[in-house]
């Protein structure tokens, strides 16, 4: 279907392996879609659900043992172990082209082979590049058109290089034994087996926009990141751009859509997403950093996802929106925990079992999903498919703290943000895991997620650094900070947007701070609190730095950081000098 010597070549021999019963060859078409789902309807593979209440809309189930990343067997396969790091998987990559091998051999016989060629980023944009995924799954067919630039855009965009990643996925028996995800970054290549979970098969997503792409970003000088990027229009119409790097739990998608206050909405300020999730960032000819969303949709956790939480992410899923792991209520409508509406009289639960209110088990899964086109999104920004990017004024690191972190601090400067961004952690709570307080140091969000050393990824940051005429300035933020009642003092959602002003006040210069031990501190009086709960008292104790707190801080970076066999100096520079200021507060 395709001229490309190099793709025809490379899906003929995994062809050969995998031994499918046909061939199909992706185009991106409406009546492909069309003719596709109607075959998932039909096999049970997919519901189509109410289509009054939910146009365009489908439900998906997972297997019982197949509903989240696996992080433990996920590897990155290179030919020495020192290029994946301490924090990664490692598996010999021969090796691992042998044990695959053997599982992808026949394991597509009766099955037929959907060959998915997309791209990552805007189409035709500097930034953008082209995967080849192969899958025998229809589910992962329909939810790569939602999340990239899917069919033949790609191929035109591919001409005739040899420059595309190549993604191998099929579900074999879905079983935990047989099932690993690896990356082969020297190759350009992603194998996945035995899943049939969203992040552990829609390769463009984790496993290229950020394991590959990071090997990429450091080898051709750009950054390939775990970040959201959004738009902050004041009320004469200019707008500034952010990234944000947070855990998982920190509320990096209910930042990406934040809603002003009603005070600010008054006063003409809007909020625009570009994305929610990762950002790739290059130096534009003007020496800032620009950044591009590489996906075309939202993979976005459903429990509490509500009209209250995140209004902006549940209007963008009211169409064209695939579903997976939540209730299925009898008139084919869903519903999850914390959805804000009353739970149906009765359901379908996560695994198909019938259920009702009064049960003690969750209707939906707490993994379950939503794949929900960008392009729905309510504040989307007119700039998100712009093959230039957005530049990005200020880049944001978080994390969520009882006591230890202010509410924003900012970094004196570029090598400071990259050791802030090194040590940045969250602590665990009884929700998540059943111990509380447990610090988890996750540098730059990106510790399940860059493909390479991450010592190595340091010194990529201070590099790029040292590249960027006009570098952002770099923050940290914690909404989370507890009284001692350990109740948030923050109220956090659309209230965040006042830090964010002083940020980007920050940035242009019309804002003083105060130097401290660990960033330059806002004086209360310039974060405005007009019709804010927090008073400008509470604010100056949210913005306080205990002493006691941080030495304990220092004693847990310098064991986090000993993990590091290639631990840039500049790091431990950073480190002596945060140890410093700390024992002379």
């Amino acid at each position: 279907m395709y001229k490309n010597v190099y793709v025809n070549e490379w899906v003929e021999q995994m062809a050969n392996m995998t031994q499918p019963d046909k061939i199909v060859w992706l185009d991106g078409s409406e009546e492909e879609k069309a003719r596709l789902t109607a075959e998932a309807v039909a096999t049970g593979e997919l519901v189509e659900l109410n289509q009054q209440e939910y146009p365009g809309c489908l439900y998906h189930r997972t297997a019982e043992n197949d509903v989240a990343r696996v992080e433990h067997l996920t590897f990155i396969c290179t030919e020495h172990k020192e290029d994946a790091g301490p924090t990664n998987n490692w598996m010999e990559k021969s090796a691992a082209y042998a044990k695959l091998g053997t599982y992808f051999t026949g394991s597509m016989k009766g099955r037929t082979m959907y060959v998915i060629p997309y791209i990552m980023g805007p189409a035709f944009s500097e930034f953008s590049k082209v995967g080849i995924e192969i899958t025998d799954s229809i589910y992962v067919v329909l939810n790569m058109r939602i999340m990239t630039r899917m069919g033949k855009v790609a191929m035109d965009m591919l001409g005739d290089s040899p420059n595309f990643i190549k993604g191998l996925h099929a579900r074999g028996d879905v079983n935990p034994e047989r099932r690993f995800i690896c990356h082969f970054p020297e190759d350009n290549s992603i194998w996945s087996f035995g899943s049939g979970y969203g992040g552990n098969v829609l390769l463009g997503k984790k496993c290229f926009a950020l394991r590959i792409a990071s090997w990429l970003g450091r080898k051709e000088g750009w950054m390939a990141e775990h970040m959201l990027i959004l738009g902050v229009e004041d009320p004469n119409g200019n707008v500034q751009y952010v990234s944000a790097a947070f855990p998982s739990a920190c509320g990096k998608t209910n930042l990406a859509m934040l809603i002003p206050p009603e005070k600010y909405q008054a006063l003409g300020y809007k909020v625009w997403t570009v994305g929610d999730d990762i950002a790739w960032l290059r130096i534009g000819s003007d020496g800032r950093l620009w950044a591009v969303n590489p996906e075309a949709g939202f993979f976005g956790v459903a429990p509490g996802t509500s009209m209250k939480s995140n209004p902006n992410a549940l209007l963008t899923c009211k169409a064209n929106t695939i579903f997976t792991n939540v209730a299925l209520t009898p008139d084919k409508k869903i519903w999850w925990e914390k959805m804000g509406v009353p739970a149906p009289e009765k359901a379908l639960d996560w695994r198909g079992n019938e259920w009702t209110p009064d049960m003690d088990t969750k209707a939906a899964h707490p993994n379950s999903r939503f794949t929900a086109p960008a392009c729905q999104c309510p504040c989307i920004s007119k700039e998100w498919e712009n093959p230039a990017g957005v530049p990005i004024s200020a880049m944001i690191f978080g994390g969520r703290r009882a006591k230890v972190a202010p509410l924003v601090y900012q970094s004196f400067n570029w090598e400071h943000g990259v050791f802030v961004g090194a040590t940045m952690a969250s602590e665990t709570t009884a929700a998540a895991t059943g111990a509380v307080g447990v610090v988890r140091r996750d540098p730059m969000a990106m510790l399940p997620f860059c493909g390479y050393n991450m010592g190595e990824y340091f010194a990529h940051w201070l590099e790029m650094g040292k590249k960027i005429p006009n570098p952002p300035k770099i923050f940290n933020v914690n909404w989370f900070r507890l009284d001692d009642e350990g109740n948030f003092i923050w109220p956090g959602f659309g209230d965040n947007l006042r830090v964010l002003l002083w940020i980007l006040a920050r940035c242009n210069g019309t804002v003083d701070a105060r130097e401290s031990a660990i960033g330059y501190l806002p004086y209360a009086k310039d974060i405005d609190l007009e019709g804010c709960e927090v008073d400008e008292k509470v604010l100056e104790n949210l913005l306080s730095i205990d002493k006691d707190a941080w030495l304990q801080e220092i004693e847990d970076q310098k064991a986090h950081l000993a993990r590091f066999e290639k631990l840039p100096a500049e790091i431990k520079a950073q480190y002596e000098a945060l140890c410093d200021r700390v024992n002379a507060m």
